[in-house]
Order: structure tokens, then sequence, then C-alpha cells
């Protein structure tokens, strides 16, 4: 289960999603989760599907692996569904016995905010998956360069976000590896109600903290080995441009929220 996390991940690939400034992938990503809490009709989502069909046929990543990354929050897509659909009043009955009741705005509401947990997962994902950590390093840091001038620490800031993405699918796979040495060891974190679960999981905090804090202290005496010193005077191997792609991507995510917005205000 811990495997089939991808957020965080970097999939290595030379597809024109890959080539695009992390400027744009970044600004792009944001409009894309903006534009999803504006649909209202079913239409919309099938906009929002297209465009990411296009997006992963054009990143060259296997849909498999895209829906690898949603099995991790399968229950709270279910979770999210049922509750939303017992919960919500209002419409015509479609379904009532003792004190549960689905009504059309329940059922509709399920449908809608589980399509909008999905798209946001599979959306972020994607971004993760086609930038590399340096390159989303460079690309927030330039987005927020220009609030600099009332002293934001725009390239810290970007660092500790990277290093954060960065350190989540190392955590897991750390996780995984004491789970397996606890196991040959007697430990169980499979049997028992959920809360025996939980509870089971407790001995795994003390070494995966131990772990954590190893890691963060390597890595600043890698960082201070090789004289960091943050943003200024900093120089690029690669200097970001944009280019005719760039455009082009707008182009297209342009179209998308024009179709969503005409579609939700009709």
């Amino acid at each position: 289960m811990l495997k089939d996390i991808t957020i965080g991940q970097y999939y290595p690939s030379d597809s024109p999603i890959h080539r695009l400034d992390p400027r744009t992938k970044l600004i792009i990503t944001f409009l894309f989760i903006i534009i999803i809490f504006f649909v209202r009709y079913y239409t919309g989502y099938l906009y929002i599907l297209a465009f990411m069909a296009l997006a992963i046929a054009l990143s060259k990543i296997p849909l498999k692996f895209i829906i690898k990354g949603l099995k991790p929050l399968l229950f709270i897509i279910l979770l999210t569904f049922f509750i939303n659909l017992f919960f919500t009043p209002g419409g015509k009955v479609v379904f009532e016995v003792w004190v549960i009741r689905v009504t059309e705005e329940g059922l509709r509401q399920s449908i809608f905010m589980t399509l909008r947990l999905v798209f946001l997962v599979a959306g972020t994902s994607l971004l993760t998956l086609t930038t590399s950590p340096i390159s989303l390093t460079d690309g927030i840091e330039l987005l927020l360069k220009p609030l600099k001038v009332i002293h934001f620490p725009a390239h810290e800031l970007a660092m500790m976000m990277t290093i954060a993405l960065r350190f989540i699918p190392t955590l897991l796979e750390e996780t995984d590896k004491i789970m397996k040495a606890q196991m040959a060891r007697g430990a169980d974190f499979e049997s028992g109600n959920l809360i025996q679960r939980a509870k089971s999981l407790v001995p795994l905090l003390v070494p995966l903290f131990i772990s954590a804090f190893r890691r963060a202290d390597e890595l600043a005496m890698a960082m201070e080995a090789r004289c960091y010193r943050g943003g200024e005077n900093r120089t690029r191997m690669k200097v970001l441009t944009m280019e005719r792609i760039d455009y082009a991507a707008f182009a297209v995510t342009l179209a998308l929220i024009v179709a969503v917005l005409m579609n939700t205000y009709r």
C-alpha cells in the first residue's frame, strides 16, 4: 500500500509535459484545482476528464501508474462518497430503508465530491511525476520572486517545499522497511479491528522519527559541505525560459476554463 503513493515521486521521461517550464506546470495545476470547483454539471467533468486524458497521454506516464496513486486514498474516496450520499438532503428520495435515505441531491453531491477528489489527486501527482525536484524549486522561487521586495524568503520557502515533497517517498520507503523488519520479529499490523491496527502502528513512530531526523541532519551537513548559503548570489546551470510549447499549454488550459465556465453559467 505504501509503495502505491506516487505524490512526491519523479517519473523520468522525454515528453512534451516534462519539457514544459516548471512555472507553466505550477500555474496550470493551480488553475486546474480552482476550475474543478466551478463545475456544476456532468458535462463539465467530461471537459476535465478530456484535459486529464490529454495530459497523461502527452506525459507518456502509464495510466496504471496514475491509478496506482489513487489506491492509498481509496478509503478516503469511498468515505467521502458515502458521507455525501447519506447526509446530503434535498431533491426526490431515490432510496430509503429505515433511517438510511438517499436523495437525488445526495447522489449528485457524492458523485461530484468523489470526482473532485480523484481529479485533485491525479492532477497534483502529474505535477510531481513530470517535474524534477530541482526544476520544481526553481519554478516556485521564480514565481515568488516579486515578493522579495517585501523581504519574503522566496528561495528558502521553495527549497523547504521541494525537500518536503521529495522526502514523502523516502519516508514511505523507510516506513515499509521498518514494518517488514518488525513483522519478521512477530509484529502483527493486519489483524484486529481498526483501533487495534492503529495502536499496532505506534511502535513504528519512534524509529521513523529517528530515521527522519538522521536524514535531515545528513542533508544539512551535505548542504553545508557544499557551501550552501541560500538564494543569495546563486546561479543556475539551466535558466528557465518560456517557449512556444508553454504558450500552447496555456492556450489549452484557457480553452478548458472557458468551456467549464460556459457550461457552468449557461
